[in-house]
């Protein structure tokens, strides 16, 4: 099955350490709402070879969502029963 996906940028705004949990990386995507702008994750990150890294307060990065086709709505869908009103 197929995915689609959506590229958001975002900036680490900092980083939190603590004792009794992992740290965590805040970051601010740009392109969401005022109130729901902010996600935190923790801040362990693998590459291809195994090595571990975290991300640095400031850094730049790619926020990526991604679903398969069949959870998505197209405009040949009906989205009234399906979103949000304002």
């Amino acid at each position: 099955m197929s995915k689609k996906r959506k590229q958001l940028r975002g900036t680490v705004e900092k980083v939190i350490k603590s004792d009794h949990s992992p740290e965590m990386a805040q970051i601010t995507i740009h392109e969401a709402e005022d109130l729901y702008r902010e996600i935190r994750v923790d801040n362990e990150f693998t590459d291809g070879d195994g090595t571990k890294a975290g991300l640095k307060q400031g850094a730049e990065v790619d926020v990526i969502v991604e679903a398969d086709s069949d959870a998505m709505l197209t405009p040949t869908t009906s989205r009234t029963s399906n979103v949000e009103k304002r």
